[in-house]
């Protein structure tokens, strides 16, 4: 009786009730390695969704790398490839300083070759300009090395959401995620479906991922607008992302649970979305 019940529910619903619950948080900071992974799994123990795997990035001093420290970096972004390889969970997500120019670049390579597939820059904390050389130089070559290159953009450094569209436009072969989909400037990312009407012009290599500001906007004045820019840049290139420990995945999960989306819309941004582009072995 109970294996003609499952069957029903799996007719029914397409897939077996855990699956629907599934979560891929793509942006976890371990500020203190193993101890924030540990605090992080503690706090959705028993939660109402599954996790099903996220993307943790480099950690121990401050959450990205310094210019002129590349054997700082290269020691973190081992220790970080270790914690994955404990964790099955865990997809590691490098990070080097775009600045340090031929050892960035060979520091790319070195991981690359560990498997790691995703790369994290932040203009802001990192303090480099997008458009400087050397980030196109380092760019370039994640995309070469069929890497993902995860960028802040919190809308928090002058010209943001305009330097990183033009980033996307000069390296099509590159696949980015932009995180924070521009901080409470998300209206400008409604140019896309714009900028896909142009031939030639724009390649599909931009994805978003709505960590912390959807916090913000859910239940706000401007959350219609929020859903509709989502709609605008497609549905399809939306990921979840929670920026553990600033916000926890249950208030994200919530938060994007209480935007009104279609319940396909919201399975494709908590999990769908994500493992095309965050490899798990």
């Amino acid at each position: 009786m109970k294996i003609i019940f499952l069957f029903f529910l799996i007719c029914i619903t397409g897939f077996p009730a855990s699956a629907q619950n599934a979560v891929f948080d793509t942006h976890v900071h371990l500020n203190d390695g193993e101890l924030s992974l540990e605090a992080y799994l503690r706090a959705i123990d028993g939660a109402e969704f599954d996790l099903v795997g996220f993307g943790a990035m480099w950690f121990g001093g401050p959450n990205q790398a310094l210019a002129g420290a590349i054997e700082d970096a290269r020691m973190r972004n081992d220790a970080l490839v270790a914690l994955a390889g404990r964790y099955e969970r865990l997809v590691p997500i490098a990070t080097v300083h775009p600045y340090d120019g031929d050892d960035a670049v060979a520091e790319l390579e070195r991981v690359a070759r560990l498997g790691v597939r995703v790369l994290k820059v932040h203009p802001h904390t990192q303090r480099f300009d997008v458009a400087d050389p050397r980030v196109e130089a380092l760019i370039s070559r994640a995309g070469e090395l069929g890497m993902v290159v995860l960028v802040d953009n919190a809308g928090i450094v002058p010209d943001d959401n305009e330097k990183l569209f033009n980033l996307a436009l000069s390296f099509p072969e590159t696949r980015f995620v932009f995180a924070h989909i521009g901080g409470t400037n998300f209206r400008f990312w409604n140019v896309l479906r714009l900028a896909r009407t142009a031939d030639g012009l724009l390649g599909d290599n931009i994805y978003f991922d709505i960590s912390a500001i959807v916090v913000l906007v859910a239940d706000s004045p401007v959350e219609d607008e929020f859903v509709w820019t989502l709609r605008n840049v497609g549905i399809d290139r939306v990921l979840l992302g929670s920026d553990y420990p600033q916000f926890s995945l249950a208030e994200t999960v919530d938060a994007l649970e209480r935007l009104g989306l279609t319940a396909a819309e919201v399975k494709q941004i908590r999990e769908s979305n994500a493992r095309l582009l965050f490899p798990m072995e």
